[in-house]
């Protein structure tokens, strides 16, 4: 078990989310620990090997305003954009529950590492990475 800051029921909600790479019912669904052969073909298309799913909104699962997760997003994909890389937005969200659904990135190319950096950057309790077997991973930042 990996110790962590973050509460369990948390971490249970971060992994029954679905992450989705586009805003409709045709977008690429990740789920932490399914391989994704839609992702394996994304990362084919790209000339890629990994990417990762980082949202800048509701740092630390703590609600802000909509101007304030706006804000931080533009901010998001100015950060993901300088660094050469291609963002495809998407969101993040439980079913059947109130909170709302989260934008997000899915930064094609992006390392585990530097993710990690970014994710922490803005604030975040977790990322979902994938690598070059193309199943995404919930990675805990605190």
């Amino acid at each position: 078990m990996v110790e962590t800051q973050i509460a369990a029921d948390k971490i249970r909600a971060y992994r029954a989310s679905d992450y989705r790479i586009g805003f409709t019912e045709q977008g690429i669904v990740l789920q932490p620990g399914l391989r994704s052969a839609q992702v394996a073909q994304l990362f084919a298309t790209h000339g890629v090997t990994c990417g990762s799913f980082i949202t800048a909104y509701n740092s630390q699962g703590a609600q802000r305003s909509t101007a304030e997760n706006e804000q931080a997003h533009q901010q998001l994909l100015t950060h993901i954009e300088s660094q050469g890389l291609k963002c495809l937005e998407g969101e993040g969200s439980e079913a059947g529950t109130d909170w709302l659904a989260e934008k997000s990135c899915f930064a094609l190319g992006l390392g585990r590492r530097e993710a990690m950096k970014i994710g922490s950057f803005y604030g975040q309790d977790a990322i979902v990475w994938v690598g070059e077997n193309s199943v995404p991973e919930l990675v805990l930042l605190r």
